[in-house]
Parts: structure tokens; sequence; C-alpha cells
């Protein structure tokens, strides 16, 4: 990791020291609602997921603006986007860090708990294949075939760091939510995260349709304890 490190730095010189930047992502949001709550369908008390993912989002937000810590978000209202939208607002702005806020379900509404994902090797492979194929930003002064290098170099330590914040977020959430919620870190190669180039995992804050979790996660008091441990992962990771 030191080595790939260094090769970047070599090649393209140090970075200037900057405030990190954060781009939040809540998940969902106008023509897809994501996952629905327990409530009756069509009253006030049917929580979706687009909703508390922007509730979350925008007190992850506060908390790290708090600390000095520049963030994005990818939607700041009811709004429609793709997922390759989402991680493309987080390229365009160079940023430190993507984290994706979403909210699970099941079919049985039996299972609770949370998760944090990332990406899969198979899916960082696919993903660089991919953009490949796409037309890609040159790097000012850098020869192209040494820019697709320097890429992988940097997919690779991105992918060891997000799996550092992954696990970093699953302890923080457990402290706030309990040890009996884990669910732990797990990978998939088939979500929001695919064309991310910076260390990006996406959490699953609980599930929204069981009965007792579901209403939990319509609380301000629940809101606030899973905005308070996403922002203190996001925290410790940047102050490594």
């Amino acid at each position: 990791m030191k080595l790939a490190i260094a090769l970047v730095v070599a090649l393209v010189g140090a970075p200037a020291l900057a405030t990190p930047l954060v781009v939040l992502d809540p998940g969902h949001g106008g023509s897809n609602p994501g996952a629905e709550g327990p409530g009756a369908k069509g009253t006030a008390a049917n929580l979706h997921e687009k909703q508390l993912t922007l509730a979350i989002a925008v007190q992850v937000a506060a908390k790290l603006r708090d600390h000095g810590i520049a963030v994005e978000l990818t939607r700041t209202d009811d709004r429609t986007l793709t997922l390759r939208q989402r991680t493309e607002h987080a390229d365009r702005v160079n940023a430190d860090l993507f984290v994706s806020i979403h909210a699970n379900a099941s079919p049985t509404r039996t299972q609770r708990g949370y998760e944090t994902y990332v990406l899969t090797t198979k899916g960082v492979d696919i993903d660089a294949r991919a953009l490949r194929g796409e037309a890609m930003t040159p790097r000012p002064g850098v020869d192209a075939e040494i820019g697709l290098v320097l890429d992988d170099v940097e997919r690779g330590a991105a992918q060891w760091e997000a799996a550092d914040l992954a696990a970093r977020m699953q302890r923080a959430l457990r402290e706030r939510r309990g040890a009996e919620g884990d669910r732990g870190v797990r990978q998939d190669s088939d979500h929001v995260l695919l064309g991310a180039t910076m260390p990006s995992v996406l959490v699953e804050v609980g599930f929204i349709d069981h009965p007792i979790e579901g209403k939990q996660l319509g609380e301000a008091a629940t809101q606030a304890q899973l905005a308070t441990a996403i922002a203190e992962a996001i925290e410790d990771r940047l102050a490594d």
C-alpha cells in the first residue's frame, strides 16, 4: 500500500493540504421512494426511505461542518437521481469520501439491524473496465497510459480505505444501536458505489419495514443517534 501511494506521489506530485470534502448521498428520492415503513399506506405515519435518508444526511452534514469538514449532498430535496449521477457528483468535486445512506427492507418484515457495504474486488474490476470505455478526464501533464495505471493504483488504495471506513461505521453504529443489530461489513458488486473513484461505502441504517425498528427509525432521537454515529466514523477515518 505504501509503495502504491508513493508511486502516485512520484508521478503526479504530493497533493496540497486542503479541507477534507465528503459527499453524502441520501438514497432514493423523487419518483423512487425506496422502502416503506410499517405505517399504513397513504398515511403520514408511513415513512419512506427517501425521507429518512435525507433527514439523516442533513444532520450528518451539519455535524461534519461543525468540525471543519466540507460536505456536499447529492440531493437536498425530493428529486430523482440515477445511481451514476450520484457518484459522478462525488468524482466531479474530487471528494475524499463518498457515503451513501440507505434503509433496508425484507420480504418477511422480520429482519432488523444495520450493515455497511463496500464494493467487491470483482465490482472494482468491472467498474474500471467500464470507465476505460468512457471519456476519461486526462490528468494534466501525465501520459494517458500512465494515467490508467494511476487510476488502478488509486482504486486499490481506495478499496482498502473504504473497508476501513466501513469497519469504523459498524463500530460507531454498534455503540449507539447495540451489538445485537450489527450485521457486519458486507460486499456487493452492483449498486450506487460503482463509478466512485474515492473510498466509498453504503450504509444501511436499519430495516424501515420492521414493526419495531421501522417505527424507531421515524423518531427524531433515533435519527440523531444514527447521524452522530455516521459523522463520527467519517471524522475518525479522515483523522488518520
